[in-house]
């Protein structure tokens, strides 16, 4: 019996009907890799069976402490039962993209029985007419709770459910796995207590832990090693009020070659500056139409990873958080580049200095009860809709896929978009994600908010297609000819009444002569997701 941890827990005490706090994805596959070319049902159930000992996320269930006087535990499940994980759908004909963005936000928007290994993979058949993908494909519309995993930690249930070749063997030796008896109400009260008694002992060496750092960015503060200013604290917009039980999804594909082309047009700008700015001006350009958008930029939270080598396979959040400024303020896609750029790395800067893991430990020892009553108040009070919510719009988590395919039950793994759960005070939500040569630019958003996630989705094409364009016309710029200077043998004679003015030392040519301008690439179109249509 192992206990959750205090961001764990916090993701648990917010789960509510409306907000459903687990993450997934939209997985495509090709069955073409397969032995004879396809792929059932049921061989899909005895792939994860035959693998199940390399997860721990896919066989424990949480137990709750009555009252939530404590934080919950996790437990081997006496009743695991994988049919009940894994379901199975067929999309009706015509089978397209769209269809299968409604089927996952349906899906996405139930909440787990958090009875069970909080976890649900629905395999959905009938994609036959999805833009750029054979006909007998199909998806895995996944969720995992989020109290189990953090963006780092799903990549090792991904590395669980998949191979790195279609004809890989199950893994070698017994499974080892034994069920554990739920706790009663008694024993889980009687171990409350006893946490209760030490817990002020842990928040002393949390702190004493944290003071360094805490220090360490007064001093960076005083010094101007990086600012606090108000372009951190987002204005409100439709997106930062109550949300409802529904949800849309949708996301766009790009190749990961032309974000890294990107970056190279402002020096020292990060791949995540990238996403970041292509972001900014697709809200830039979808509250704009719908004339909304704020003179104030929008901000971001974007989690980091804080997770240990020796933490690869362990259950949970090991995340620390940056604000990050989209620069929606600013029409020009590279000067807004140039700014995301400047206010990251002082985000950065403030978070390296205060210490991300501390922040990560300091959220363990928040006493259980008070994070769940807040939460529950904080839903019940409406408190979003009276202007009490997150200082950032939206979040941009961005998660490292595998560079190279990866195949499941022998299918391959086409192309993959990530899914992330929504809170009051934040409607819209984005994951962005890599795969091979792949990137998408994914997001959830509450149907209330965001009827029209196919405009949503075009503004991000733009919003790429902008970007990339300015950044390759800045560089195949022209570069200036070097005029070679004009050696003369002998000085003229000034002019009567004029002074004469000393002869300078003619100049060095430019070595190597000059270079004629360098031809303008021809740039690409953007490219939606693999099966994009709109509706």
């Amino acid at each position: 019996m192992q206990q959750l941890q205090g961001m764990d827990a916090s993701f648990v005490a917010l789960e509510t009907r409306n907000s459903p706090m687990h993450i997934g994805s939209i997985l495509i596959y090709n069955p073409a890799t397969a032995p004879g070319g396809f792929v059932r049902f049921k061989d899909i159930l005895a792939f994860f069976e035959s693998r199940l000992q390399l997860s721990k996320t896919m066989r424990q269930r949480m137990v709750r402490v009555p009252f939530d006087l404590d934080y919950p535990y996790w437990i081997e499940d006496p009743d695991f039962d994988l049919e009940y994980h894994l379901r199975h759908v067929a999309l009706p004909a015509p089978g397209d993209w769209r269809q299968l963005c409604i089927q996952a936000a349906r899906i996405f928007a139930r909440p787990l029985d958090l009875d069970r290994p909080p976890w649900e993979f629905t395999v959905v058949e009938g994609l036959d007419n999805v833009e750029g993908v054979p006909k007998g494909s199909y998806a895995y519309i996944t969720k995992v709770h989020h109290a189990a995993i953090d963006g780092m930690s799903g990549i090792d249930l991904m590395e669980a459910t998949h191979t790195l070749s279609p004809d890989e063997p199950p893994p070698p030796g017994p499974d080892t796995w034994k069920p554990e008896k739920v706790p009663n109400p008694v024993e889980l009260l009687g171990k409350s207590y006893f946490n209760a008694i030490t817990n002020p002992l842990k928040q002393i060496e949390v702190a004493a832990k944290a003071a360094p750092g805490l220090a360490k960015a007064l001093k960076g503060l005083v010094a101007k090693e990086f600012d606090v200013s108000s372009e951190m604290i987002a204005p409100k917009t439709r997106f930062g009020k109550k949300i409802s039980p529904h949800r849309v999804v949708e996301g766009v594909s790009v190749p990961l070659a032309d974000i890294k082309a990107v970056r190279t047009a402002v020096d020292g700008a990060k791949i995540n500056d990238v996403f970041l700015a292509i972001i900014g001006g697709a809200m830039r350009r979808y509250l704009d139409h719908h004339g909304e958008l704020p003179a104030k930029t929008l901000t971001a939270m974007a989690p980091i990873s804080v997770r240990s080598t020796d933490e690869k396979n362990a259950m949970g959040n090991q995340v620390a958080a940056m604000i990050a400024p989209l620069g929606t303020q600013i029409a020009d896609p590279i000067d807004r580049l140039a700014w995301v750029n400047n206010r990251t790395t002082n985000s950065k800067a403030m978070t390296d200095a205060m210490g991300a893991r501390n922040m990560t430990e300091l959220s363990k020892v928040s006493p259980a009860l008070w994070m769940s009553l807040g939460a529950q108040l904080y839903t019940r009070l409406s408190l979003a809709n009276r202007g009490v919510g997150p200082i950032f719009t939206t979040v941009v988590t961005n998660v490292p896929g595998p560079p190279v395919p990866i195949y499941s039950a022998g299918a391959r793994l086409e192309s993959m978009m990530g899914l992330i759960c929504l809170t009051d005070g934040m409607g819209l939500a984005h994951v962005v994600q890599s795969y091979t040569q792949e990137a998408t630019i994914a997001f959830t958003a509450d149907r209330e908010m965001m009827d029209d996630p196919e405009f949503y989705a075009q503004c991000i094409r733009d919003s790429f297609a902008e970007m990339r364009n300015a950044a390759a016309a800045r560089t195949s710029a022209p570069a200036k000819k070097a005029a070679p200077a004009k050696t003369r043998k002998t000085a003229k004679r000034p002019a009567a009444g004029k002074r004469a003015v000393p002869r300078k030392k003619p100049a060095e040519p430019v070595k190597g002569g000059t270079k004629s301008p360098a031809r303008r690439s021809k740039p690409k179109p953007a490219q939606p997701l693999k099966g994009s249509t709109s509706a």
